[in-house]
């Protein structure tokens, strides 16, 4: 299979979808919910002190860190992260409106999906080689200004509320817009993108863009997972994830941010079931607005529930106000998400990605061979062992909910007093289960 196959693939995220694949839907959910509950058990027996709240991290060999923190390195990365921007945006422009132009696998595979390996093995990936981050810096540098600071400071009430909004924006693009894999549309929401993030870092320096780029703000959330952080001196140190996830300080709108990246992928699980398609296509509304009702219903039904699993968990508020527990433990939703776009999105990343390797020698859909890929052939061995992919799919989600189950015990024996160690977990627990079940049911039963 070449590049010049019918690329409406790069629709497809279901690849390899629940009905494909060998495990009954009800032993991976009661599977799945029970070892999730018995880790909450075994962390109640065996983890009474927290462990992540005092540091413990080994600084990297003295060449490594002189060679990642040097200028070369950070040239190097932010002029190929640029070409690679520019040569799209250039196949976006001058490459025909088909889907076999490279663009829509670039934007919505490599880019979206790839966030998350990128970011597990390497740390901040992106922020390294945003094309809207080099913009800045080049615009600070010409100019004489320094790019981390703009002309006003940034409220702090703000947050990570530009992030939720502006991911929203996009996997509203991605899943509910019908004209989703036409250029115009694409073209148009990444000129509003580098508007917004450009602009923004002019007004308030380059912590907008950690705080309002959409792929940098999910990246640097990823990035928690890794083994790869700073310590308070800003050395670059090798730690154990949890600890690094554990040091990712609350703010407002943070819950918000993980409830889009959450409840969007729960959408796109079900968006293509049989019983919502039908819905859809018998319903007088119009499919755009039904699918911005859903998914809006989907990010607000995954952050009121942990807001109130949260909320209602027993404190005393002198030590921590019940208010500030939603954020406080935020951090532990993120190993969900990540397991849970690993699950959903594992062979559409590997197959459509290759595809998509494959157009790119071929950007303007001409017949060009750039890179000598233009007659690679896409490896669908996921696709064609559905025991290892489905096996694959539900560690996937049980290993992110038993992390993130893991990082809100330890947090919670900071946060809790001991009276209420143990009951105080439940309502948070119960949240956790109700998200494995979802999870679990969307990819197999549904």
């Amino acid at each position: 299979m070449t590049g010049r196959v019918d690329s409406a693939v790069i629709q497809a995220h279901g690849l390899g979808g629940g009905s494909d694949l060998p495990i009954p839907a009800s032993l991976a959910i009661a599977g799945g919910t029970a070892a999730l509950t018995l880790s909450f058990v075994v962390l109640l027996l065996a983890w009474r002190t927290p462990r992540f709240a005092t540091e413990r991290a080994r600084t990297v060999p003295a060449g490594l860190a002189a060679v990642v923190d040097g200028a070369a390195f950070a040239l190097v990365l932010r002029v190929l992260g640029f070409a690679l921007f520019a040569f799209v945006a250039w196949a976006s422009i001058a490459g025909p409106d088909i889907l076999p132009n490279p663009t829509f696998g670039v934007v919505y595979v490599w880019l979206w999906v790839g966030i998350v390996p990128t970011s597990l093995l390497f740390g901040r990936f992106y922020r390294a080689v945003s094309p809207a981050r080099t913009i800045h810096l080049v615009i600070a540098r010409l100019s004489g200004g320094d790019p981390a600071t703009g002309i006003r400071e940034l409220p702090a009430w703000l947050g990570w509320w530009p992030a939720a909004v502006t991911l929203f924006a996009f996997v509203w693009l991605e899943l509910v817009y019908p004209n989703a894999t036409y250029l115009g549309p694409l073209q148009l929401w990444f000129a509003l993108y580098f508007l917004v993030t450009v602009v923004g870092a002019a007004v308030y320096g380059d912590r907008w863009l950690s705080r309002a780029d959409p792929f940098e703000a999910w990246s640097d959330l990823a990035a928690r997972l890794s083994v790869w952080g700073r310590d308070d001196d800003g050395r670059l140190v090798v730690r154990s994830p949890l600890r690094n996830l554990a040091r990712l300080e609350p703010a407002p709108g943070l819950v918000a941010t993980v409830a889009v990246l959450l409840g969007s992928t729960a959408f796109d699980s079900f968006r293509e079931a049989p019983w919502w398609v039908r819905f859809v296509q018998e319903a007088s509304v119009p499919q755009s607005w039904l699918g911005t009702g859903a998914l809006l219903l989907t990010v607000l039904v995954v952050g009121a529930t942990f807001t109130l699993a949260t909320r209602g968990t027993s404190v005393d508020e002198r030590r921590v106000p019940s208010h500030e527990l939603p954020a406080r433990l935020a951090h532990s939703v993120v190993p969900i998400v990540v397991g849970y776009m690993v699950a959903h999105y594992l062979t559409y990343f590997v197959e459509v990605g290759q595809l998509t390797l494959i157009q790119l020698s071929d950007p303007l859909v001409d017949g060009s061979n750039l890179f000598g890929t233009a007659d690679w052939q896409v490896d669908y061995w996921l696709s064609t062992h559905p025991s290892f992919l489905a096996t694959v799919k539900v560690l996937a989600i049980v290993v992110g909910h038993v992390l993130g189950v893991v990082a809100a015990h330890d947090m919670s024996l900071r946060l809790l007093p001991k009276a209420h160690q143990v009951t105080g977990q439940l309502p948070l627990l119960g949240a956790m289960v109700l998200y494995t079940f979802g999870g679990l049911y969307l990819l197999f039963g549904s």
